[in-house]
């Protein structure tokens, strides 16, 4: 079976992911009887995720004739004779009014009639709602058939939960049973200790004139036995030391030879430290590159107004000592200041420099953090395009899916101020999560 992608405006596109079946139409009958049936209709409305009921209906709308759906058997016929060229190009209105979202063309969305029977499209990509247009004959008919409810939500959001309830369980389990672990050891570090004393005091009475040569004392040897214990908690094996004279005097010997090490090494720093100092404070060469913050987004504001190119720009960025994120938040402010709407529109136009900010390893979430930072300060609608924007530079390659979801999940753990920012960002999450379960899937 043929496939198209769905939209017009993604024909070109080799990598659109979502797509439908050509249609197929013969014309059955004879005189007033002709009519046109859609042989594939079932496949395509499958395709868009909406009744084939309502595309037939929307045939019979536009073109000012009978239609009919026949649930049964599956056929949709158009009254009249119909070339399939003009029955495509009256399925791709009906897309753009009843499948794409009107914010950023994914037609992944749902269609939801709300209490004031009104029309609305969700889309599950950006969590864009747009409003349908209510002067068209369709809505009469949706509004009296309502798509069916998909069945698997709900069960799919108590499974959701019961997978958390026992992920708790479960931790608390393994907690108690450390806690149990760590008393039986304690237990067994007390006994042992009292074992080792008395096996010393026998010693001590047995050769009395060997206790004044035994430099470090039985403290000493206690104290070293708990930091012992306490580093070796989560073994299941209990370790003794040797409480031998031989032994002591071996780890005695040790101590100096690694007291002296240590003041060897800080003599010969502290003439190479003083060098260092003075290089700094005299040429003063390490920092001369450095500017304050307002600065370098005016620096960046002028080289964009002279028209200089993403990877010049970068390479001048890349000579001064400012910090990277810095860098990256001047960028991304000097190239959005100003935008009170489309906020999305202009970052597809100026990714090239978006793209060279993102290029090298680690950089993606650098930008990611320059985003959320303009995004909060700015008083335009740039909070309200968050999701527009990552999927725009998504599609546009410049980001990428495991550190947008790793900049999301860090961002909701840490910060509360800016609990609006990641409310935003939500939809386009999740649907990149299903997007990638729904790949293995299939």
């Amino acid at each position: 079976m043929a496939l198209q992608n769905i939209g017009a405006a993604n024909s070109d596109d080799a990598f659109y992911r979502y797509k439908m079946p050509r249609m197929i139409t013969k014309i059955e009958g004879r005189g007033n009887g002709i009519k046109t049936n859609v042989v594939n209709m079932v496949d395509i409305a499958k395709a868009l995720a909406r009744p084939a009921s309502y595309t037939t209906k929307y045939f019979g709308c536009e073109l000012g004739a009978q239609s009919k759906f026949d649930e049964k058997t599956g056929t949709s016929h158009v009254n009249g004779a119909h070339d399939t060229a003009k029955l495509a190009g009256l399925l791709e209105n009906f897309i753009k009014k009843y499948v794409q979202c009107y914010g950023c063309g994914n037609p992944e969305t749902e269609i939801i009639i709300t209490k004031n029977q009104m029309i609305q499209l969700k889309c599950a990509a950006c969590g864009f709602v747009s409003d349908v247009d209510m002067r068209d004959k369709l809505t009469t008919f949706i509004i009296k058939n309502p798509p069916e409810v998909k069945k698997g939500s709900k069960d799919k959001k108590a499974m959701r939960r019961a997978e958390k309830e026992r992920l708790k369980e479960g931790e608390a389990a393994d907690e108690e049973l450390k806690k149990l672990k760590k008393e039986v050891k304690k237990k067994g570090a007390t006994s042992s200790k009292d074992a080792t004393a008395k096996s010393t005091t026998s010693k001590k009475k047995a050769s009395g004139s060997d206790e004044d040569r035994v430099s470090p004392t039985h403290s000493q040897v206690d104290e070293k036995e708990e930091a012992q214990d306490e580093e070796d908690d989560d073994d299941d094996v209990q370790w003794l030391t040797d409480t031998s004279l031989d032994a002591a005097r071996q780890r005695f010997q040790e101590q100096l030879s690694a007291v002296t090490a240590d003041m060897v090494m800080l003599s010969t720093d502290e003439p190479e430290k003083k060098k260092k100092s003075a290089s700094n404070g005299n040429g003063g060469s390490q920092n001369g590159n450095s500017m304050p913050y307002g600065t370098l987004v005016g620096e960046v504001k002028a080289n964009l107004k002279k028209g200089v190119g993403a990877k010049e720009l970068m390479s001048h960025l890349a000579a001064l000592t400012t910090p990277a994120q810095e860098k990256t938040t001047a960028l991304v402010e000097a190239l959005f200041e100003g935008t009170e709407k489309g906020f999305a529109k202009e970052a597809i136009k100026k990714k090239n420099y978006l793209a060279a900010a993102a290029a090298e390893e680690g950089s993606q979430l650098l930008l990611l953090n320059a985003i959320e930072e303009f995004s909060c300060k700015s008083t335009s609608n740039a909070l309200k395009e968050v999701a527009l924007v990552l999927k725009a530079l998504y599609d546009a390659d410049v980001l990428e899916e495991e550190f947008i979801v790793q900049w999301y999940q860090k961002g909701v753990k840490g910060d509360n101020k800016k609990s609006q920012i990641w409310k935003n960002a939500q939809p386009f999450i999740e649907w990149l999560q299903n997007a990638e379960s729904e790949s293995e899937e299939e």
